[in-house]
């Protein structure tokens, strides 16, 4: 089984990829892959830039070109809900793309030529993924001191619906918005749900991941430029150590 690591930034993906083992560098299309064994397992990872069309794109070339088996997102994310704190973790249920609006020709939000909405995450796929992080939270004690010294305190788990566009949420008015469109929605990235229709277009599972780096707010970028430089990277390796441990003795 090859697994597809993807992250939109290198502070999300530098960790993971300098752990890689026998790694073969291959650049394609402006982007450069490593392919290796990664905690035993193989492994192709590859930051894909941001936006939903370099995404779409990344995940489209670990398909056709590499063949992988399953991808992997991970990385940061803006919170939404009122309940999600810095330092939470999200696991994608459904996912939107929240600037998709082709009325009237279709209903908002709908991918055109899918009649979907947004794209379901199986619950096999995320219950592999929460099992991963509940480890990840028990026992990496020396980043959870880490955290606890900057006062993110308790951070928790949450299964939820995510919000994909281009467009960086940084303002309250923004927040309001989304959440009248899409209640649902607990956080907003710039990703995931491109990544999830073109997974779906070829039939290869999905998980997205995301860490809460800021309140989407006015202080947002602040926020989300301080944890990525801090803490992204140890997440995003800490999480995906534990979830490759889990599928490979599986």
């Amino acid at each position: 089984m090859l697994l597809g690591i993807m992250g939109a930034m290198p502070e999300e993906m530098n960790k993971i990829i300098s752990a890689i083992s026998n790694k073969e560098i291959i650049e394609r299309g402006s982007r450069i892959y490593y392919k290796g064994i990664l905690s035993g397992q193989e492994v192709v990872a590859v930051f894909s830039r941001w936006g939903k069309v370099a995404a779409a794109t990344t995940a489209t070339h670990l398909i056709l070109e590499f063949k992988v088996d399953r991808i992997v997102f991970t990385g940061v994310a803006g919170g939404i809900s009122p309940d999600l704190n810095i330092g939470d973790i999200v696991i994608g249920q459904h996912l939107y793309q929240h600037d998709m609006d082709a009325r009237p020709l279709m209903r908002r939000f709908e991918i055109p030529l899918t009649g979907k909405t947004s794209y379901e995450i199986p619950r096999q796929n995320i219950d592999t993924m929460a099992q991963a992080v509940h480890n990840f939270l028990k026992n990496n004690k020396e980043f959870r001191k880490l955290l606890a010294e900057q006062n993110i305190l308790h951070p928790k788990l949450v299964i939820g619906d995510i919000a994909s566009g281009d467009l960086f949420i940084s303002s309250q008015a923004m927040k309001d918005a989304m959440l009248r469109h899409l209640p649902s929605v607990v956080c907003a990235e710039m990703e995931g749900a491109a990544v999830a229709q073109v997974c779906d277009d070829y039939e290869v599972p999905l998980t997205v991941i995301r860490v809460i780096s800021d309140n989407a707010n006015e202080e947002a970028h602040t926020s989300a430029i301080g944890f990525v430089n801090q803490h992204a990277g140890e997440y995003s390796f800490s999480i995906l150590d534990q979830y490759i441990q889990i599928i490979s003795s599986t």
